[in-house]
C-alpha cells in the first residue's frame, strides 16, 4: 500500500471497490480515502453476491464506531474478510467479544502490560533487539521486511512462555490468518490458509494448557496468566484459554514488524527526518507515534450496528456491517494538519487510533512502544545512513498494510556506540556481557542468530481444518 499518496484523476466513488486487494499491494488507498472523508463520510458498498457494508472514514465517526459497543457489536466479527459469516467464536475469543465478558476476561491481564509493568522488561528487549540487529546491521544491505517479521516473536515468545523452537511456526501461522492471499503465506485457496491457520494456533494453545496442567507450573506467562482467569464467575474453560490465547497470539504480531518496516520506509525517504532523529535521540518516543500514524498497520476493524445508528451524514441500519478505516482516520487533516507530510515532530501524533479505541483498544500497546522504541534507538545508534536496495514488495492483505520485503543497505556508524548528538546508545559492548561468551552467530540458547533465521513454511497436519 503506498504510504504517501499519489497526484491523480478525480476518484469516482461509485466505482470504488474496498475490498479489491490490488489496491493495498499495489493501488492507493489513501487517495480514495481522502475523497470518503471530503465527499461521502458515510460510504455503502454491495458486492456482486449481495454482501454489503458501509464504510466510515473520519477520524470521530471511527472514534465512535470503535469506542460504543451499545451502537456497534463485536460480537459478530471484525474482520472484513469475515463479511457476511458470523464469528463462531463470537462471544468467547477475545476481539470478537463485547463488555463485560470482554472487560471481565481483560481486567486480570492488563495489569501486567501497563507501561510501568513492561519497564522491567526493557533490558530483556533490549538485548533481544541488538541480537537482532547487529548481524543484520553486520553485512551492510539486508531485507528488512523480511526479517523483521520475526521481531515479535523474539520479544513476546519468552513474556508468553512460547518455547524458541516454536516461534517462526507461530509467525508463519498469524501471518496466514492476517494475509491468507498474500504469496508468502498462502497454502492453496484463502479459505484452506485461513482454515490450516486457525486449527494449528487453536491446537498449539489447547496443548499448551495441556501440558501447562499437568505440569502444575506457576503463573509466570502471560498464557499461564489466562489459566487463572474467570469471567461470569467462573474460571475460562481449556478452550475458551485456547481462543483467547490466539487473540493474544495474533496481536502480538499485528502492530511492531509492520510498523518498523513502514516507518524506515518513511525515514529514508525523508533522509532530514532521519538526521534529525538520529542527532536527537529524545525524538525517538514522538517518532514511534508518527510512524504508528503514518503506518496504520492494522488499516481497519468492523462492527456491526446494533440498531438503526445515525453517523457520518446517513443511516447505517441495525444489522449492518460497518468498517471502520484506521488508515484513514490516521490521516484526517482535521486532527493532523497537513496529513500526508511525514513529521517526527508532529506536536499531536499521539493522538493516532493505531492501537484502536475504546474497550479494544490493544491492550499489548505499552509493549508495542516500548519496543519500537527500543528498536528505533539502536538502529539510529548503529547506522548512518539507510538507502533502499531494492523495490518494497506490499503485503497482500486488505486488513494489514505492511511489506514483505524492504531491502536495504545501511552504513554503520563507529563502533564505539556513540552518535552526533552525544547520547549514549546500548551497543555490543553494553547489550549484556554475555553477549562476549557466545560463540559468533548464535543465541543465549546456542541457536543459530535471530536475524539471519527467515520464517520457513510450517509443516502442515493431515487433518488440519476449522
Amino acid at each position: 500500500m503506498r504510504l504517501t499518496p499519489g497526484a491523480g484523476h478525480d476518484v469516482d466513488l461509485d466505482d470504488v471497490d474496498l475490498l479489491d486487494l490490488d489496491l493495498y499491494t499495489s493501488g492507493d488507498p489513501h487517495r480514495i480515502w481522502d475523497a470518503m472523508r471530503a465527499r461521502a463520510p458515510l460510504h455503502h458498498q454491495t458486492l456482486a453476491e449481495g454482501r454489503e457494508f458501509w464504510s466510515l472514514t473520519r477520524y470521530d465517526d471511527v472514534c465512535r464506531v470503535l469506542g460504543d459497543h451499545r451502537e456497534f457489536t463485536s460480537e459478530r466479527g471484525t474482520v472484513i474478510t469475515h463479511l457476511g459469516e458470523d464469528d463462531v467464536a463470537a462471544g468467547v475469543l477475545l476481539t470478537s467479544t463485547d463488555p463485560p465478558r470482554h472487560t471481565e476476561v481483560r481486567r486480570p491481564i492488563a495489569p501486567k502490560l501497563t507501561a510501568r509493568a513492561v519497564r522491567s522488561w526493557e533490558d530483556g528487549i533490549r538485548r533481544a533487539i541488538v541480537r537482532f540487529l547487529e548481524p543484520a546491521v553486520e553485512s551492510g544491505t539486508f531485507d528488512l521486511g523480511e526479517q523483521v517479521q520475526r521481531l515479535p516473536a523474539i520479544v513476546t515468545g519468552p513474556l508468553l512462555g512460547i518455547p524458541e523452537q516454536d516461534w517462526d511456526g507461530l509467525v508463519q501461522l498469524t501471518s496466514m490468518v492476517m494475509a491468507p492471499s498474500d504469496p508468502h503465506f498462502k497454502l492453496g485457496s484463502e479459505a484452506a490458509t485461513l482454515a490450516i491457520a486457525h486449527h494449528e494456533l487453536v491446537d498449539y494453545v489447547t496443548q499448551w494448557v495441556k501440558r501447562r496442567r499437568s505440569d502444575g507450573g506457576e503463573d509466570e506467562s502471560l498464557l499461564d496468566h489466562l489459566m487463572s482467569v474467570r469471567a461470569g464467575g467462573a474460571p475460562l474453560t481449556d478452550e475458551e484459554i485456547a481462543l483467547d490465547g490466539y487473540s493474544i497470539l495474533l496481536g502480538a504480531n499485528i502492530t511492531t514488524p509492520w510498523t518498523i518496516s513502514g516507518t524506515v520506509q518513511a525515514l529514508v525517504e525523508h533522509p532530514e527526518q532521519y538526521a534529525r532523529a538520529a542527532a536527537d535521540l529524545s525524538l525517538v518516543p514522538n517518532l514511534v507515534e508518527e510512524g504508528l500514524r503514518w503506518t496504520s498497520s492494522a488499516c481497519n476493524f468492523m462492527r456491526y450496528a446494533v440498531h438503526d445508528v445515525e453517523i457520518g451524514g446517513g443511516t447505517i441500519p441495525a444489522g449492518g456491517a460497518v468498517v471502520a478505516w484506521i488508515g484513514s482516520a490516521n490521516r484526517d487533516g482535521t486532527q493532523f494538519p497537513d496529513p500526508h507530510r511525514f513529521d517526527i515532530t508532529r506536536d499531536n501524533a499521539k493522538r493516532q487510533v493505531a492501537f484502536g479505541f475504546g474497550p479494544h483498544f490493544c491492550i499489548g500497546a505499552p509493549l508495542a512502544r516500548m519496543t519500537l522504541r527500543i528498536f528505533f534507538e539502536e538502529l539510529l545508534g548503529r547506522c548512518e545512513s539507510i538507502e533502499f536496495a531494492g523495490e518494497p514488495q506490499h503485503l497482500r492483505s486488505i486488513f494489514i498494510a505492511g511489506m514483505t520485503q524492504l531491502p536495504v543497505t545501511v552504513r554503520r556508524r563507529r563502533p564505539d556506540g556513540r552518535h552526533r548528538g552525544g547520547q549514549r546508545v546500548a551497543g555490543p559492548a553494553t547489550a549484556g556481557a554475555d553477549a562476549a561468551a557466545r560463540p559468533a552467530g548464535t543465541t543465549d540458547s546456542g541457536c543459530p542468530a535471530i536475524a539471519a533465521v527467515l520464517p520457513q513454511q510450517v509443516p502442515v497436519k493431515a487433518n488440519s481444518g476449522f
